[in-house]
């Protein structure tokens, strides 16, 4: 990486923006301990009111929207620029629960394949803290066949009239506009007939649910689109050509995933329930420190944790430069993945019965996180999915086979009747 910026437009060295960033965060956003970050869950609209109030500080501030091109409200700088500010914001309270998937996601594959008018509105809100977008692509009837959705987008008169349902919508409720992926031809093949649209959630028409987890987090929402009208300028790229747009989305969720989108401002846990797991000290809490499987256990854990930042720099850096196609990115979101699933799994092992047991010591809560340690080998679409990704596009090894390639989907079989 060089030490100044790479057509970008600036002549500013990383140095001096960062001493300006540090001078900047110093006065003006709150400082917090990064080991204990303060209360910031998903589920809770306060924390999306919190984020847009920093949101809107660090836009004001003139250090929001890094990489994105300053024709959409950003600063377009490149990624060099990100990471010195990522590097000064660490102990400083940020917005980081609008990097996923309003930034890192929707507002990256609009920058991408969006109109100008879609750029130049829905990023700048979002960069001014204004808007939080979302992604509503999973259905009640289908989960990672992503082209196999079955929500019609008819076209009548100058107007696309939408009914269907989706569901696992991520934070939704607090969202102003989603990226909704629909079946506008049902004549050709699966992949052939989608449309992406750009929908605003408080129209008339859409009805919206929380979805309670088994942990009791409601992060999650479901859609129900009853006759929704929309006009052209809410679709994204080219009708019918709704699927080039959802594979940039899915590159984009399985780069965002794992930690490696130039487009989020911040590192760090979202809230201290997402921190990873302190093995280390969660062995002398429970009296194992000197036992040598213990040992064992917390070092793997935290070797594999320090591979995974390792492989995002590396992969990261390969997109970038060429060597590595763009769906190499599936590695970072793969990787991170099992890196969590053993992180948690170590947790709740060092733990014992004290994890699942409330006798007041605090160690429940490492039970509780373990109900959702599935969630990162979903996001992006599964881990088995991931793999098949890597095999076919980054290995080139042959697709695997499926029996509605090249089927009218109006001729595919997909219940039981």
């Amino acid at each position: 990486m060089t030490d100044t910026a790479i057509a970008t437009g600036t002549d500013e060295p990383v140095a001096d923006f960062a001493a300006r960033a540090r001078a900047w965060l110093a006065q003006n956003m709150p400082p917090i301990d990064p080991d204990d970050p303060p209360f910031m869950v998903r589920a809770e609209q306060q924390s999306w009111d919190r984020a847009k109030e920093l949101q809107k500080k660090l836009y004001e501030g003139g250090f929001a929207g890094i990489c994105f091109p300053r024709e959409y409200g950003g600063l377009g700088l490149d990624l060099a620029y990100q990471k010195a500010f990522n590097a000064e914001c660490r102990s400083y309270e940020m917005p980081l629960i609008l990097n996923t998937p309003s930034f890192t996601i929707c507002g990256a594959t609009i920058l991408d394949v969006g109109s100008e008018e879609q750029k130049r509105e829905r990023i700048s809100a979002a960069i001014r803290g204004d808007e939080i977008l979302c992604q509503l692509l999973s259905e009640p009837s289908g989960g990672s066949d992503l082209a196999g959705v079955i929500t019609r987008a008819e076209k009548v008169g100058d107007k696309w009239i939408i009914n269907g349902a989706k569901t696992w919508s991520t934070s939704a409720f607090a969202a102003d506009y989603g990226l909704m992926l629909a079946r506008t031809d049902w004549t050709v093949p699966k992949h052939e007939g989608l449309t992406m649209f750009l929908v605003p959630l408080a129209a008339p028409g859409i009805t919206m649910r929380r979805i309670k987890e088994v942990n009791g987090n409601e992060e999650f929402c479901e859609e129900f689109f009853d006759g929704l009208e929309l006009g052209d300028d809410a679709v994204v790229g080219a009708v019918n050509d709704g699927w080039t747009v959802a594979s940039r989305q899915l590159h984009h969720e399985r780069r965002a995933v794992g930690g490696g989108s130039e487009f989020a401002s911040g590192t760090g846990a979202e809230n201290a329930s997402e921190m990873p797991p302190d093995h280390v000290g969660l062995a002398i809490a429970t009296g194992q420190d000197t036992d040598p499987r213990v040992q064992d256990l917390a070092g793997r854990a935290y070797a594999r944790r320090i591979v995974k930042e390792q492989l995002i720099e590396h992969v990261s850096r390969s997109i970038a430069d060429g060597s590595l196609p763009p769906n190499a990115g599936t590695l970072i979101r793969l990787f991170h993945a099992e890196t969590t699933e053993l992180e948690v799994d170590t947790a709740l092992a060092i733990a014992g019965t004290a994890g699942v047991i409330d006798d007041g010591d605090g160690l429940l809560e490492i039970g509780v996180r373990y109900l959702s340690r599935q969630t990162g080998s979903l996001g992006g679409g599964s881990s088995e999915m991931a793999r098949n990704v890597i095999s076919e596009r980054v290995l080139g090894f042959p697709r695997e086979a499926a029996a509605d390639r090249g089927v009218p989907f109006n001729q595919v079989k997909r219940n039981k009747s």
